[in-house]
């Protein structure tokens, strides 16, 4: 870290693209009086602080300095810091390491002028931007009362821009009646591109209860649910991620998601492979929803376990989880089972989900094997040790997992033995331990 030096300093701080000359300071009053009266400390707390200059850091601390003194060797530091050193007996410069020759330390007062008027320059515009911000936030929210067609597509594109560049606006638009305002925008008769540009505004808001009961109206989910499946992918996500903040509360009607068209949209979202980023808020919703039961049913009987399964083997870990965590909870049909067990290459690609990811995918993937082997012992046992089951189970019973686990991998392996002489199972155990 620089340290502070006055021989090459030469009155100039620089940071970025803002350089503060102490002389033209000076000059302009900004080391006057009134830069005393703002708190330092609460403004250094509300700064971003990622262009600090460097001169301004305690080199003990790593913070900036409020109280910045000299020692004798030239360095600078904050005065709280310095003097916690020496009372722990050093008599040396911290960052030099020289003993000093004399212990007395000098308020370093034009870099504490320096830093409060460096921070006050900072509090300032940014105060300005907030207060711009806001003024342009209810000016929007103003036009849109008034306006229809493409002035109110374009007012909630600026307003939704402004939203996402500038988080303080959140709670202007909170407090101004915005989200009533823009979600009665929603209805039967709302175009997509009004639909759109609403619901990518709404996703980023603090939505309370009543917010929440208003915007699941059979009305505005319907529009919701059509743009999930006919918009673009951010529409596609924005919707997703919108309906998710619904289930999230106390007042969630579960007919909402009892319905196949948002289903089907859903499947259709996680099986594009080319937005990573779908894939995730589709998975992530159908994981939450699925915890209601006439969903799983319906995801059964629309082949919603194949598609995930065909999925498995081209998702990144956090997918993988969500993806297998669905199943497993399918699994807990019977109808379920069925389709676990009718489909080709589920056994190969939940096995080699074992060990891989986390504990808790590999408990699913447990369960799901535990689902359909027993249901069809003779048949899916047989496949599952030649997919490498066994090796796999040895390798859980055998690792720190919890003892609930290894227990079912236990189970499991003797299930799988039932088919097989012993010499022959355990051939194939290490067989497989091998090839793993």
């Amino acid at each position: 870290m620089p340290m502070f030096q006055p021989s090459a300093w030469r009155g100039i701080v620089e940071s970025g693209d803002h350089a503060l000359d102490l002389g033209i300071s000076s000059k302009d009053g900004i080391l006057g009086g009134g830069v005393e009266k703002l708190d330092l400390k609460k403004v250094i707390e509300e700064l971003d602080l990622f262009d600090l200059p460097s001169v301004f850091i305690c080199p003990i601390s790593l913070e900036p300095m409020q109280d910045p003194v000299t020692l004798c060797t030239g360095q600078t530091y904050e005065r709280y810091n310095i003097l916690k050193w020496f009372s722990l007996g050093h008599l040396t410069c911290p960052t030099t390491m020289q003993e000093l020759w004399d212990d007395s330390i000098t308020p370093n007062k034009t870099l504490h002028h320096l830093i409060y008027s460096w921070f006050s320059q900072r509090y300032l515009q940014m105060k300005k931007r907030s207060e711009d911000v806001q003024g342009r936030v209810i000016e929007l929210l103003d036009t849109l009362k008034k306006v229809k067609g493409q002035a109110r597509i374009q007012a909630l594109k600026e307003l939704q821009q402004v939203i996402t560049t500038h988080p303080s606006a959140k709670k202007t638009v909170d407090d101004h009646g915005g989200i009533t305002l823009i979600s009665s925008f929603l209805g039967p008769f709302t175009s997509h591109a009004v639909g759109s540009e609403a619901i990518g505004i709404l996703v980023n808001l603090s939505l309370d209860s009543q917010s929440k009961i208003n915007l699941m109206q059979p009305a505005k989910i319907s529009i919701i649910v059509d743009m999930l499946n006919e918009g673009t992918i951010e529409t596609k996500i924005n919707c997703t991620q919108l309906i998710e903040l619904l289930v999230d509360g106390n007042d969630f009607r579960s007919e909402v998601i009892e319905s196949l068209s948002l289903l089907a949209g859903l499947l259709r979202l996680v099986k594009d492979k080319r937005f990573p980023n779908g894939i995730r808020a589709g998975l992530n919703l159908l994981k939450i929803i699925c915890s209601y039961e006439q969903v799983r049913n319906m995801l059964i009987s629309i082949g919603a376990i194949p598609q995930l399964v065909q999925l498995l083997p081209s998702l990144n870990s956090d997918c993988l989880e969500s993806a297998v965590s669905i199943l497993d909870i399918l699994s807990t049909l019977p109808e379920g089972q069925a389709a676990l067990k009718d489909c080709p290459q589920m056994i190969p690609n939940v096995v080699r989900l074992l060990m891989r990811v986390s504990e808790s995918c590999t408990q699913y993937a447990l369960s799901i094997l535990w689902a359909v082997c027993k249901l069809a012992p003779d048949e899916c046992t047989s496949i599952a040790v030649e997919a490498g089951l066994a090796a796999k189970l040895l390798l859980v019973i055998q690792s720190s997992f919890n003892p609930v686990l290894k227990q079912q991998s236990a189970e499991l392996l003797k299930l799988c033995s039932l088919n097989y002489t012993a010499a022959i199972f355990i051939s194939k155990c290490k067989l497989t331990r091998t090839i793993q």
